[in-house]
């Protein structure tokens, strides 16, 4: 079988609260230009090009799609691209986003945003993405501080109709607890990769005892975060990776998958054969003696 004949729908399903979504789906923050994402200097990707993926990754089965605001390149903006792509949405498409971050015009970052500053975020979204609500929006922070103020401002817009269900984004578990005391958590987006430490991994844990989403970024690119996928793979990586024909992002990815059923891949693309090969990973089983073989790595950083 093929890369380009394997659907989505080979990776299982999960809910974000009453939204059923393939494990496998797009993250949109490479679609709008070249290189390393939120560089000044970034190259604008060629909008046919772009449309092109995010269309083909809904005819592959993919139905979950992460973006924001933010993500966008001098031309070109994920969001205007999801919206030029795919409007009208079919029913079953999931589009998350969140708001915290924010950027000037000319991409330089600002402040994140307090509680009051959080609408204007999520109108943003709804503006360039033709929507009247958003399916997911996940509250994104830095530090360890309380996040009640933030959330609540969010929980209100929840109540308001303009969002339908809330999530959390490189949060801390104290965090989680302290937003479940607002409102209802359909999912957690946080680094998580080969490498991750005992901590990391608990509080995947925890997510999947509450039935909650835990949504990883930077899984392939490890240490190359916003510039791509890492090129520092380990032997047992490699190795695996000729075992089973496929690339060693393939196996990152699906190390991550294997890590619960509640882990639910966003891997980016702005490239149709990578597409094509993320979609595909989602039909590739490692066994316990090929996953036990990856166990060292646990140790290093992601």
């Amino acid at each position: 079988m093929t890369p380009q004949t394997i659907t989505a729908a080979a990776s299982g399903t999960w809910k974000l609260g009453d939204l059923t979504v393939h494990r496998v789906g797009l993250g949109a923050m490479r679609l709008p230009q070249h290189g390393e994402a939120f560089a000044a200097d970034a190259v604008p990707r060629d909008r046919d090009r772009a449309i092109g993926v995010l269309r083909r990754a809904v005819e592959l089965g993919v139905n979950h799609i992460d973006t924001a605001a933010f993500y966008f390149s001098p031309l070109r903006s994920a969001n205007e691209l999801i919206n030029q792509a795919l409007a009208p949405y079919p029913d079953d498409l999931v589009i998350a986003t969140k708001v915290g971050p924010g950027r000037d015009p000319a991409g330089q970052w600002l402040p994140h945003a307090d509680p009051g500053q959080l609408r204007g975020q999520v109108e943003e979204n709804l503006r360039q993405l033709g929507r009247d609500h958003l399916d997911v929006v996940n509250l994104r922070i830095v530090g360890t501080d309380s996040i009640a103020e933030r959330f609540g401002a969010l929980a209100d817009l929840r109540e308001a109709g303009l969002i339908r269900h809330l999530g959390l984004s490189n949060v801390h578990p104290h965090h989680l607890v302290e937003a479940q005391a607002i409102a209802p958590v359909v999912c957690v987006q946080n680094m998580y990769g080969i490498g991750a430490s005992p901590e990391q991994r608990a509080f995947l844990d925890v997510c999947g005892a509450q039935g909650i989403a835990f949504v990883p970024f930077y899984s392939i690119a490890g240490t190359g975060r916003t510039a791509g996928a890492t090129t520092d793979h380990s032997p047992e990586v490699r190795a695996l990776a000729r075992a089973h024909g496929v690339s060693t992002a393939q196996i990152r990815l699906a190390w991550t998958l294997h890590q619960g059923s509640h882990v639910l891949a966003i891997p980016g693309t702005g490239d149709l054969d990578h597409l094509a090969q993320n979609v595909a990973t989602g039909s590739l089983r490692l066994t316990e003696d090929e996953l036990a073989a990856l166990d060292p790595l646990h140790h290093e950083t992601v």
